[in-house]
């Protein structure tokens, strides 16, 4: 339920707190425009998860064909994750000042064209550009999706919707895991990145015709035609119409940006998402750019080594999936632990335990579910801290400064192989950072519901 607060709120359970500027969704029905929101984003989320993991999945063919370094590979790795940092930080929040759809077109077009770049790159250095270049374009969407989900979604399943839409990211790494390793020996490695950079332009046309823009933008920024442009959307989804537009909210403006995460109380909370998700990208990014290697270290055959890296992903689905649903009903920072105390101890067997070639497969699948289901909790966790006017920044910011986890997790994985360090020791230094993510989000302090 929803209760309003003097103060011209509107808190809605379990997490989400939303400004009267926007009439908040009905508290459980679904509308399809709600549902069409939720699916393109899903969609946008799968071609992330392509262009993130498809360089994980070729690495093996590339650096055969290039004799490149793991050291190398690493920071080729990583420069799509700097990259993604820098949207996150200095694109995204421009999804506050200028709209959640623009933002999103303008990535797609970036990722398509550095896709396209990756595909005929013809040496390291125009590969890791056109990486930093693609991670730029990720990192900007990421933000824009989330928060563009938080403000369509109802209020009973906010917190579920924000958790579901990050389920697209393995769904489409899943996919592109098996097409590559049934395709990469017979087209080769820049087939498989030109098709990326294919699937990447057919979506701009979909987000150009049915993707919306933020209510709550068009309430509060009130660009030309607003009024229109929000009783449309408003009337599909089940609200009212406005007959005159809100009267802008000074209030609102001083918390916009920066100032949003920091304020009312919110800094000490901000800092502590932001070392969750530094600590979380660090296990999860050494994890989903090495895995295929790892495996092939562990003693499995090169394609077998894939489909383990796939296998992870479809496990990401569900842990993904799974964390959004029970987040319905229990605090949603004590499951993040509880995921993350879960992952440490599969990563230890992983690292650790000689198995056969089924239950390696199976601790890669609960891998995938408590790693990136722990983590992908911090996205409507973040959706949660954080008023909408500053939504886009919070989240932007929150994954961009948690980047610094994701850059340093696969270089320092490359040095540890390169330095012939034990699997067991390698897995044992990764199981910590996710029980310090854990830590951390349990020791959030969110907005609390009247």
């Amino acid at each position: 339920m929803a209760s309003y607060s003097p103060t011209g709120t509107v808190s809605v359970r379990p997490y989400v707190t939303v400004d009267n500027a926007a009439p908040p969704a009905s508290d459980s029905s679904w509308t399809a425009r709600q549902i069409l929101v939720v699916a393109i984003c899903f969609i946008l989320n799968m071609l992330d998860g392509m262009d993130v993991l498809i360089l994980s999945y070729v690495a093996p063919a590339l650096s055969a064909d290039w004799q490149v370094s793991p050291e190398s590979l690493g920071v080729v790795f990583s420069a799509g994750l700097a990259g993604m940092a820098a949207g996150g930080l200095l694109i995204a929040p421009l999804a506050d000042r200028f709209g959640r759809r623009k933002l999103i077109l303008a990535s797609l077009v970036m990722m398509a064209l550095a896709m396209f770049g990756s595909s005929i790159a013809t040496s390291i250095f125009e590969l890791i550009a056109s990486r930093f270049v693609v991670g730029i374009g990720i990192g900007t969407v990421l933000a824009s999706m989330a928060a563009l989900t938080a403000e369509y979604a109802p209020a009973k399943h906010r917190t579920f919707a924000v958790g579901f839409l990050q389920a697209g990211y393995p769904v489409g790494a899943t996919i592109t895991g098996f097409v590559v390793a049934s395709q990469v020996a017979t087209h080769g490695w820049q087939a498989m990145l030109l098709g990326a950079a294919i699937l990447c332009a057919a979506a701009i046309p979909l987000v150009w015709l049915l993707l919306p823009e933020s209510i709550a933008f068009l309430l509060s920024r009130q660009p030309k035609g607003a009024l229109e442009k929000a009783n449309r959307l408003l009337i599909s989804i089940g609200q009212p119409r406005l007959d005159v537009l809100p009267p802008r909210n000074v209030s609102a403006a001083q918390h916009a940006g920066m100032r949003g995460l920091l304020s009312d109380g919110r800094a000490p909370s901000t800092i502590l998402l932001w070392l969750a998700i530094i600590f979380s990208f660090m296990t999860l990014y050494f994890v989903i750019s090495w895995i295929p290697k790892l495996a092939v270290e562990a003693g499995l055959p090169a394609k077998d080594a894939i489909y383990a890296g796939a296998i992870y992903n479809i496990g990401a689905f569900f842990g993904t999936s799974s964390i959004g649903l029970v987040a319905m009903r229990f605090d949603l920072r004590k499951l993040i632990l509880t995921y993350m105390a879960l992952a440490a101890v599969a990563l230890v067997v992983f690292g650790s335990v000689a198995m056969p070639l089924v239950a390696t497969l199976a601790t890669a699948f609960l891998i995938g579910v408590f790693v990136q289901g722990g983590f992908n909790g911090c996205y409507p966790l973040a959706a949660s801290l954080y008023p909408p006017e500053a939504r886009g920044t919070g989240i932007g910011w929150a994954m961009g400064v948690g980047r610094i986890g994701a850059v340093i997790g696969p270089m320092l994985g490359g040095f540890l192989l390169a330095a012939k360090v034990s699997l067991p020791v390698i897995f044992g230094i990764f199981a910590v950072p996710v029980v310090l993510a854990g830590i951390c989000a349990a020791m959030i302090r969110l907005p609390k519901a009247d």
